[in-house]
């Protein structure tokens, strides 16, 4: 539940785009048992920083909108979280043990959202 004095924070989870296919080569049950493992450790994470996490998504396809055209495209981003905390540098740190990062080159960015206006 949102807490009404909280601040609140867009958090994306990356993957370079050539990691993701590097992984897809391992062996399947290799890749089976770590994929296993982090999710378990995930849930757990989750659990403890329940009170901070408002939603997580997983990301689909990509537009990419300019003013001429929309294309398709493809990014880092595999997943988006709304995150609430005291403060920015509270929701950073709390990230800083998350599962997400035990994959080879991934990150965790944390932006601050404010009302417009």
């Amino acid at each position: 539940m949102s807490d009404p004095v909280a601040k609140k924070f867009m958090v994306f989870f990356s993957i370079p785009l050539a990691t993701m296919a590097e992984w897809q080569k391992t062996d399947p049950q290799q890749r089976e048992a770590s994929e296993k493992k982090m999710m378990q450790d995930w849930a757990a994470w989750s659990a403890a920083h329940a009170d901070m996490i408002l939603s997580t998504e997983v990301g689909g396809k990509t537009k990419n909108v300019v003013a001429a055209t929309v294309s398709d495209t493809r990014n880092d981003i595999v997943l988006v979280s709304m995150a609430q905390g005291a403060s920015h540098e509270a929701v950073a740190e709390a990230y800083q043990s998350h599962p997400h990062l035990q994959i080879p080159s991934a990150s965790i960015q944390v932006m601050e959202v404010k009302p417009m206006g």
